[in-house]
């Protein structure tokens, strides 16, 4: 006869299951993320009401006010004058879209957590984990305004500087789910180099930092100007008096479009030239089956998002170009999580001290 799963057990699924549809609903919101920002949405809601906010306007009167409200700032002004309601209303279902997306994850992330919390599903070592990535939410949604707010007085679109810690703060969640989720499956401990260890935590690292640069290019729409490869403005390495013109210097870091463009490309060749270093280590060590695929696994995807993002460059930005290319950063993203989280120093205890569980019924 089949022995039933305990109780505890069931409990242990729920929260992974739970941890993994949060995981999969902050990908789809920093897609949408990604649309919102390509059609230039991101400001079309002038207002921050998180509860009222809800619900979209459903009378020709309040469009009306939502739109007056959208004609008012220097976007409208500058950049859409004469737009009518129609297209107002395309652009606002994006960001009415991005905002709802928010609040079904807040819910869907508290909801669940507060039962688990009741049942006494969840042991000590892990409701910290859980409270800080809570936090973390939550900083996020006055994060998002703050973003927004800088787009409503003096410019035409929001700070550069902001929309990059929205986005990489969004992944900072996503990934702080993804490693918290590993760590709840009990596997055999990692035997591997410290020189692997090192570059997975760099890989990952340089990861974060490659996202955050991708964000300035979008936040400058950078990666409409300077549209060839190799070269960049004529030369494969731009003089110093173009990279940085502008004072102080590092003001050109974040404001300066050829610096920006830049620094990214030379992130993307770090990371992969890392990235290669690593699987070719990873298989001259034959530090296992699973350490050695996840190097080549990543590998091969940021290779792939190397090349999205030479034709997303070459062609302009196209939308769907561009939402290809943000969709494969989660995957190389997440493959960099899972192949640190791999490489990491085990404790095979760390998932019973969670549940309570011999470590047998972990998995």
């Amino acid at each position: 006869m089949t022995e039933l799963p305990s109780q505890t057990d069931r409990g242990g699924r729920a929260v992974r299951w739970w941890l993994m549809t949060i995981a999969a609903l902050i990908a789809i919101m920093v897609l949408v993320g990604g649309a919102t920002r390509l059609t230039e949405s991101g400001l079309s809601i002038v207002e921050w009401k998180p509860i009222t906010g809800t619900m979209p306007p459903l009378t020709e009167r309040r469009w009306a006010e939502a739109f007056e409200g959208y004609k008012a700032i220097p976007q409208y002004r500058e950049l859409n004058a004469g737009m009518n309601l129609a297209e107002f209303k395309t652009i606002f279902w994006w960001e009415w879209s991005h905002r709802l997306l928010g609040r079904i994850i807040g819910v869907a992330y508290l909801l669940p957590f507060l039962w688990f919390l009741w049942r006494g599903t969840l042991r000590a070592g892990l409701k910290p984990r859980l409270w800080f990535i809570f936090g973390l939410g939550a900083l996020q949604g006055a994060v998002g305004w703050w973003m927004v707010a800088s787009g409503l007085t003096q410019r035409v679109e929001v700070s550069q500087v902001r929309l990059a810690t929205h986005l990489v703060l969004a992944l900072l969640i996503f990934a702080s789910i993804v490693w918290t989720l590993r760590r709840l499956g009990e596997r055999p401990p990692c035997v591997a180099s410290l020189r692997l260890k090192i570059t997975g935590l760099g890989l990952l690292g340089l990861t974060f930092v490659q996202l955050y640069l991708g964000a300035l290019v979008a936040g400058l729409r950078a990666g409409r100007v300077y549209n060839t490869w190799p070269d960049i403005d004529g030369a494969l390495i731009p003089s110093a008096a173009r990279l940085l013109f502008e004072q102080p210097w590092w003001r050109n870091l974040f404001d300066n479009t050829l610096t920006v463009q830049f620094n990214h490309r030379m992130a993307a060749y770090a990371l992969s030239a890392l990235a290669i270093l690593h699987a070719l280590d990873a298989v001259r060590s034959r530090a296992g089956t699973a350490v050695v695929n996840g190097a080549v696994a990543l590998a091969a995807v940021i290779a792939m998002q190397a090349v999205l993002g030479i034709l997303t460059l070459l062609y302009q930005v196209p939308i769907l170009l561009g939402l290809a290319h943000q969709a494969t950063a989660i995957v190389v993203l997440t493959l960099a999580i899972l192949q640190a989280e791999r490489l990491a120093a085990r404790q095979p205890e760390w998932a019973q001290q969670q549940f309570g569980l011999p470590l047998r019924q972990i998995g």
